[in-house]
């Protein structure tokens, strides 16, 4: 077994090196700390799944929102948050005061710290997880969705470089292929980690690795961070947590996260005395599709659909108000479990695809990924963006016809059954082309696209002004078949605001720390049952921040001790 230049002791161990344990990391060096950093992954997946996502950043009341007239304010954004999250349980306190103090972070001081860290955002703020169940119900009321300039890769960057520099100064040490099997456990005090050293794999980011142990390993530090994530690349743990309030699980489910987000660390971190609370409440998304060019087994990409495309379930019956493209993911969620069946459908235009479609993803955003001004401009002049236009051609739930007679014939023949009459789809989509020949009416889709088109965020790049789907000028006609995407975990390790861990009677676990998705992004569970979207990367900034300064100043407190 190798010995590290510190021998086997540290100030502060991390495990996982995804953006939480970077940013823990990094702040505990910036404390003076001398650390290690763990992963079971090879160095290629440097950032983990912080690298594959679209960027999305929850600001409130930034210079962005307010140049494009949206007025917020940390009292609006924590209303939003409270009536999303739903908190009804004891084990929430700590979620709600973790909510609370990100709330006030992002309203105070978040987007200066991320500018001090060379980070960007493209100038028009998105509306995700828009609601539309009255001023009470979930979702956000205002725009909050910040892009970063250059995704999922030009946030993790900053902490990869300053993780880099501290390696070079002698202050960080990052050992790859080295997956935690156990806390060591001393008295009761969590005193270091132990585990095996994989055999080398050349495997690219995001591929599934080999598993075969070569030595065993131990270090020891006063402090550890579990950074581990969540379960969404372990579907068995997804369908044993699966909630009766969400219906049965799904049969079929494409994964939106790689394989190694397979939950161990939480396992480990439950073993040594850590308590996980929320693992009931999970984000999933219902606009999954296959990714025609797959990273990983199973990959599935979201749609980050615009609000104009016709929703329907599996048998062709329209969803109810307002479970419309974009406004309530979990509304929609526990609805379509409810229908019997796995999947359902939007039906669209190219006109309406070629705008409001985008994909979530780094790789599938080359010009936003590559911070490429020429590219976002010439996406905006496309009649559809290339890599839309790629699943149009390639992928395996989209299909194309000039009339619907056609396209459910084709809809029916993707699947497999016969769940969908023609004549009735036919007037489903008749009826809905009515309501868009009146400034009148009572369709609230059609009242939700121009009240989204009030904003001029979405009038620009992200709606397009309700016509018929029929118009043949508008065509073809094109139906994708949405699949249930695993995503992210809402529950984990509960811990206080300095992102100790907690045992079952609430008290800490000496030595033990966890943040991002591991600590449920926070407390356990910050979201409650819901997100409001660009929380999750924040979440692993503002907890591995807290991770990394507490554990520093927990090592610090013990060396001045010993000295």
């Amino acid at each position: 077994m190798g010995q590290t230049p510190f021998s086997q002791n540290f100030d502060v161990i991390v495990v996982g090196a995804g953006l939480a344990g970077l940013v823990a990391a990094t702040e505990a060096v910036s404390a003076g700390s001398r650390v290690l950093l763990i992963d079971q992954e090879s160095s290629a997946n440097l950032g983990a799944q912080a690298h594959w996502s679209f960027g999305g950043i929850f600001l409130v009341n930034s210079p962005e929102q307010r140049r494009l007239g949206v007025k917020d304010s940390e009292e609006l954004a924590l209303r939003d948050w409270f009536s999303t999250a739903g908190f009804d349980r004891e084990e929430d306190y700590w979620p709600r005061e973790w909510a609370k103090a990100y709330v006030h972070w992002a309203a105070n001081g978040k987007r200066e710290w991320l500018h001090e860290h060379g980070v960007r955002f493209f100038p028009v703020v998105g509306w995700a997880e828009r609601g539309g169940a009255g001023a009470q119900g979930p979702g956000n009321s205002v725009p909050r969705f910040h892009i970063t300039w250059g995704t999922g890769p030009g946030l993790v960057e900053p902490f990869a470089q300053a993780a880099h520099t501290a390696q070079a100064k002698g202050m960080l040490k990052i050992l790859w292929r080295h997956r935690l099997d156990e806390l060591i456990v001393e008295g009761q005090e969590i005193a270091g980690v132990r585990g095996h050293i994989l055999e080398p794999d050349a495997a690219e980011r995001g591929v599934a690795t080999n598993r075969t142990e070569l030595a065993e390993f131990e270090y020891f530090a006063p402090a550890v961070i579990i950074a581990t994530g969540g379960i969404g690349g372990n579907v068995a743990k997804v369908r044993d947590a699966w909630p009766q309030r969400l219906g049965t699980p799904p049969t079929r489910m494409v994964s939106g996260v790689p394989a190694h987000v397979d939950g161990r660390g939480l396992d480990i971190a439950h073993a040594a005395g850590g308590r996980l609370i929320n693992g009931d409440r999970m984000w999933h998304y219902t606009e999954g599709i296959g990714n025609w060019n797959p990273v990983w087994a199973n990959h599935g990409i979201r749609i980050l659909p615009g609000p104009s495309s016709l929703w329907l379930d599996a048998t062709g019956k329209r969803l109810p108000d307002p479970l419309w493209p974009g406004f309530d993911t979990l509304g929609t969620l526990e609805y379509l479990r409810g229908t019997g069946h796995d999947y359902s459908w939007f039906i669209l235009n190219r006109r309406i695809i070629g705008k409001e479609f985008a994909l979530s993803g780094s790789e599938k955003n080359p010009d936003l990924t590559g911070k490429d001004i020429k590219g976002v401009l010439a996406r905006a002049r496309a009649d559809v963006p290339e890599p839309v236009q790629a699943f149009l051609d390639h992928g395996e739930d989209f299909v194309q016809a000039e009339t619907l007679e056609e396209l459910v014939h084709k809809m029916n023949e993707l699947t497999g059954e016969s769940l969908l009459d023609a004549q009735e789809i036919t007037e489903v989509v008749n009826a809905r082309d009515a309501a868009v020949q009146n400034s009148f009416g009572k369709d609230g889709q059609i009242a939700a696209i121009h009240g989204a088109r009030h904003y001029l965020g979405d009038k620009l790049i992200r709606t397009v002004k309700p016509r018929a789907l029929t118009d043949a000028k508008d065509g073809p006609l094109i139906a994708v078949r949405l699949n249930i995407l695993t995503r992210k975990s809402l529950g984990g390790l509960n811990t206080d605001l300095s992102s100790r861990v907690l045992d079952a009677s609430g008290q800490p676990v000496p030595g033990l720390y966890a943040a991002g998705e591991a600590a449920g992004f926070g407390g356990g569970g910050y979201h409650g049952y819901r997100a409001l979207e660009g929380t999750f990367l924040g979440g692993c900034l503002f907890s591995g921040r807290a991770a990394g300064a507490a554990a520093a100043t927990q090592s610090n407190v013990l060396r001045v001790k010993r000295q």
